[in-house]
């Protein structure tokens, strides 16, 4: 067999298994198939701040605030809060927006894309702890204004959040209600994992058009070295903004969907911590992968969840003593501790840098070896004495 039947025949295994997932997972119950549905979620997310992380090398600790303003312009526009809020609205829309999905997705893509370009202008100079700083002081901007905007007009409800949000409705199916064929129903969340599987083979395929691309190169040289990249003639400025705002956009439609799939937002749930546990994926996963920060995103997504079945059994071992969501966060942090002092660079790096890296070393090695065998003023014939081979020339007398 051929290397391009043998990945046909994976792409189909693949394709079989991811399609038939949910239906199997959903015997066991629907938290299973929720589980993967976050996961999928995360993966998106992950892949935006890949982006701006992995391929531009730019550290965005904000960039739960592009999740927030996707999730948020969807709850706004497909809930009663605006109606309720302004009576103008409710009068021009006596049964309440329901904007179509058409219409908020992309409006989330291009209001969190614009938004990652206005953090991206007053930054332009900065790099590394400084850049990520301002970044994450920009994310709890972002939270503290979501929850403090119910007064004087009640915009986000505060810390209450927005409820009864519309479910997503495409083509006449309503994925917030159980599909039903042939005496077999497909649950919710079974629907939603097909629509967010979809999008993240959308979002796969287009950082891996990015990569590939003359932009994803631009990025890639700024990241090794910004003053060589300028010399050479790339427009820095404008390829950190361009490397923002995608980024962005991939959190805001990530955030969309996160707010049709809950039903619910508040300001809790784009934390600091939701910032942290992004950038911990791509990391984990291997910055600059695609492959390495899907497999970070998903274990780091789904292993607080499945910690829930290990932290449960042993609080109750200790009579209650130990608490079962710090076990979590205990096992998750020793998790993440093993994995990198096992695989610094990530349980799935990139293999050109890992080859880069090798032959780096290599070549360094060698030249050690090089320069400490290598006698100065014994090798070369101008540095001997006249007549007298075995004596080099020196300038000491």
């Amino acid at each position: 067999m051929n290397n391009s039947a043998k990945k046909l025949a994976v792409f189909l295994i693949s394709a079989v298994a991811l399609l038939a997932l949910p239906l199997l997972l959903q015997t066991q119950g629907n938290a299973w198939v929720r589980i993967v549905d976050i996961a999928l979620l995360y993966v998106m997310l992950a892949l935006g701040l890949n982006i701006v992380v992995g391929y531009a090398g730019l550290l965005d600790l904000g960039y739960v605030a592009f999740f927030a303003i996707g999730a948020y312009l969807f709850a706004l526009l497909g809930s009663p809060q605006l109606t309720d809020a302004f009576p103008a609205i409710k009068a021009a829309f006596p049964n309440g927006l329901h904007i179509s999905i058409f219409l908020i997705v992309p409006l989330a893509l291009l209001v969190a894309g614009l938004a990652g370009a206005l953090l991206g202008a007053p930054t332009l100079k900065l790099r590394g702890d400084y850049l990520a700083i301002v970044t994450l002081g920009f994310g709890e901007i972002i939270r503290v204004f979501l929850n403090t905007l119910d007064q004087p007009i009640n915009i986000t409800n505060g810390p209450k959040g927005i409820t009864a949000i519309d479910s997503i409705k495409l083509f006449g199916l309503d994925f917030g209600r159980p599909l039903k064929f042939d005496g077999y129903t497909i649950s919710s969340v079974s629907l939603y994992y097909y629509l967010f599987l979809f999008l993240v083979i959308a979002a796969v395929v287009i950082s891996h058009r990015l990569q590939i691309s003359r932009v994803g190169r631009a990025w890639m040289a700024i990241r090794e070295d910004e003053i060589a990249a300028k010399a050479m003639g790339i427009n820095t400025r404008n390829m950190k903004l361009l490397a923002f705002g995608m980024g962005a956009s991939f959190g805001g439609v990530s955030g969309s969907m996160f707010a049709a799939f809950q039903g619910f937002v508040s300001p809790e749930s784009f934390s600091l911590m939701e910032s942290v546990m992004i950038v911990s994926m791509v990391v984990l996963g291997g910055i600059g992968h695609l492959p390495g920060v899907i497999l970070g995103a998903v274990l780091l997504a789904a292993l607080p969840e499945v910690l829930r079945y290990v932290a449960g059994p042993l609080q109750a071992m200790t009579d209650g003593r130990l608490d079962a969501s710090i076990l979590r966060q205990l096992f998750i942090a020793l998790a993440m501790i093993i994995i990198m002092l096992v695989r610094p660079r990530g349980l799935w790096p990139s293999p050109e840098h890992g080859k880069s890296l090798a032959e780096k070393e290599a070549l360094e090695a060698a030249n050690a070896g090089y320069t400490q065998d290598r006698q100065p003023g014994v090798e070369t014939p101008s540095d001997e004495v006249p007549g007298d081979s075995s004596r080099p020339m020196s300038i000491n007398p």
